[in-house]
């Protein structure tokens, strides 16, 4: 993938940013519980999204953590 910051990520780049499955990837988005939205049928992926994303579950784990002691 370039490098591009607003070039939208494939479900493919999102797997490999995410070191998840793709199958993960379709289920979260399919789900509502990551950020992307459709082109022509195919899933797509702003990084600054999922960037955004990963500091609110970031976030969420750490306000879990400090509530469970």
């Amino acid at each position: 993938m370039k490098d591009a910051p607003d070039q939208a990520m494939t479900v493919r780049d999102v797997a490999g940013y995410l070191n998840v499955d793709e199958k993960t990837v379709y289920r979260l988005a399919k789900r509502g519980d990551l950020p992307g939205f459709k082109v022509a049928g195919a899933w797509r992926f702003k990084r600054s999204d999922l960037d955004s994303w990963i500091d609110l579950q970031k976030k969420a784990a750490q306000n879990k953590h400090k509530g469970a002691e």
